[in-house]
C-alpha cells in the first residue's frame, strides 16, 4: 500500500530514513512468560562500555519498547556507549522482589552475552527515569558486581516514606478512582509487557489517592514492617562502596518529589560517595516541560558523567 501511494522510489527512501532499531533478545522465562531486552544499534565500533537503561512506570506501568526517549538514547550513543533497555515484570501482579529478582537476573544475562553483544562488562553503567531511577538506585546495592555508575533521573531511594505510604494531595485532586476501577485496570497473570490499550494508570491513581503503593507493590505494610524494607530501599544501603552516582530533578515534580533526590544526595555525600545533584528548577517529571535544548545538555551531561567512569 505504500509503495501504491508513494511510488516505489519514496518507498524505498522512506525504509532507508528510518532511524536504527534495535534487536530484542529474552533474558528470562518465569512460568512461561517470557521477560525480553532489547540491544541498541552503537555508534562506535570495538568493544563498547554498555549502558543498561531501566524504563519507569511506578513498577505497574511502562516497557522497554517505550523507553529511552530520543534525547536520552541519542545521548548515551553519542558517549559512545551501546545501549540496553530492560523489561521486568509489573506490579501488583508481581511484587517487588520478583521485580528486583528480574532486574538482577537480567544484568547476569548481560554478564554473560558480552561477547555475543560486543560488550565490556567490565565497564557497565545503569540509568533510568523515575520508578526505572529507583531501580537504578536499587541496582546500585543489589547487582554484584556493582555497576561503575549510575544516573537516576527523577528517581527516589525511599519506597515507605510519607509521599508514597499516604494520601497524595496531589493526586486527591483527580477525580476518584474506585477500589473496583482499580482492580479492573489490572490482572491476577504476571506481564512485562502491558496491552498497547490498557488503563494500569488508575490502578496507580487509586494507590497514590488511597496511599497505599507500598502495600500494593511490595505486599508488605510498611507501618508494622519496616524492616522487610530495608532490602529494597536504596538510601538505606548507601556505603563507601556505592558507585558513583549523578543524579536529575526537578524543583516542580508534582509525581516524585524533588525532595527525594536532595535526601539521597545527602546519604551519598555522608557516605564520601562521588555524585553530582542536578537540580532543574521548575522542571516537572520527566523535565520535559524545560526547554529542549537545555534537556538535551542534561542528559549530554549525565552521559559524560557515566563516559568518565567507564575510562
Amino acid at each position: 500500500m505504500l509503495r501504491r501511494h508513494f511510488g516505489f522510489a519514496a518507498f524505498a527512501a522512506a525504509q532507508q530514513a528510518q532511524p536504527p532499531q534495535p534487536e530484542t533478545f529474552v533474558y528470562k522465562v518465569v512460568a512461561g512468560l517470557e521477560i525480553k531486552l532489547d540491544v541498541w544499534p552503537a555508534s562506535a565500533a570495538g568493544r563498547l562500555p554498555v549502558a543498561v537503561w531501566i524504563h519507569g512506570g511506578a513498577l505497574i506501568m511502562g516497557s522497554r519498547a517505550l523507553s529511552p526517549n530520543t534525547r536520552v538514547l541519542k545521548a548515551l550513543q553519542g558517549a559512545g556507549f551501546r545501549v540496553i533497555s530492560i523489561d521486568y515484570r509489573l506490579a501488583p501482579e508481581t511484587k517487588l522482589p520478583g521485580i528486583v529478582e528480574d532486574v538482577e537476573d537480567a544484568f547476569r544475562a548481560i554478564r554473560n552475552r558480552a561477547g555475543e553483544w560486543n560488550i565490556d562488562p567490565g565497564r557497565l553503567v545503569v540509568s533510568g527515569g523515575s520508578a526505572g531511577g529507583y531501580l537504578t538506585l536499587t541496582a546500585g546495592f543489589r547487582v554484584k558486581p556493582r555497576p561503575r555508575a549510575l544516573a537516576a533521573f527523577w528517581g527516589y531511594g525511599d519506597i515507605v516514606g510519607e509521599w508514597y505510604s499516604r494520601p497524595d494531595p496531589f493526586y486527591l485532586k483527580s477525580k476518584a478512582v474506585t477500589k473496583e476501577e482499580a482492580l479492573a485496570a489490572v490482572g491476577q497473570t504476571a506481564i512485562s509487557e502491558p496491552p498497547p490499550k490498557n488503563s494500569r494508570g488508575a490502578f496507580y491513581l487509586y494507590c497514590r489517592q488511597q496511599g497505599i503503593w507500598p502495600k500494593e507493590v511490595a505486599g508488605h505494610d510498611p507501618d508494622r514492617e519496616d524492616k522487610w524494607f530495608d532490602a529494597y530501599s536504596p538510601i538505606r544501603n548507601v556505603t563507601r562502596d556505592y558507585p558513583r552516582t549523578m543524579l536529575v530533578h526537578g524543583t516542580a515534580d508534582t509525581d516524585v518529589p524533588h525532595e527525594q533526590s536532595v535526601l539521597m544526595a545527602a546519604k551519598l555525600r555522608a557516605a564520601n560517595v562521588e555524585h553530582r545533584f542536578v537540580s532543574v528548577p521548575e522542571g516537572g517529571h520527566g523535565i520535559g516541560n524545560i526547554a529542549p535544548v537545555e534537556q538535551d545538555r542534561i542528559y549530554a551531561e549525565a552521559a559524560a558523567f557515566l563516559r568518565k567512569h567507564v575510562e
